[in-house]
């Protein structure tokens, strides 16, 4: 492994890269990718808003968002803005997150494997 400065950071600010540079690694099976997977699988078709995924999934939102742009970056969601016409008042546009078939096979696949890990198996028990 070698240093490598990364672009747009200060001249001190150094990661420890590995040699596939730009390589996606899979994606941790974590407690709250698991939450996130059960709230998006409640409704695969439908778009799902930060907010609502956030309070539904029962995560922060400084850990869902990096797990929604991971998802992204995977090809497993598409996101999009809420059309102007839609938006009341004087609010700003919500931003929402849509499951590709892609992501409804991943993600099934993800609470799949988490059904047999005992560690999930509470969690994962509540919603089927």
């Amino acid at each position: 492994m070698a240093y490598i400065r990364r672009a747009g950071h200060r001249p001190s600010v150094w990661w420890r890269g590995d040699p596939y540079i730009g390589r996606v690694r899979p994606m941790r099976r974590t407690y709250a990718l698991v939450q996130v997977a059960l709230a998006l699988m409640d409704d695969p078709d439908g778009r799902h808003w930060g907010y609502e995924l956030s309070k539904h999934a029962g995560v922060r939102s400084g850990v869902l968002y990096p797990i929604l742009h991971r998802m992204l970056d995977e090809g497993w969601l598409e996101d999009g803005w809420e059309e102007q016409d839609r938006v009341a008042g004087k609010r700003p546009p919500r931003r929402y997150y849509k499951l590709t078939e892609q992501g409804a096979v991943e993600l099934g696949a993800v609470l799949q494997a988490a059904r047999n890990e005992a560690r999930f198996k509470a969690l994962v028990a509540r919603f089927s």
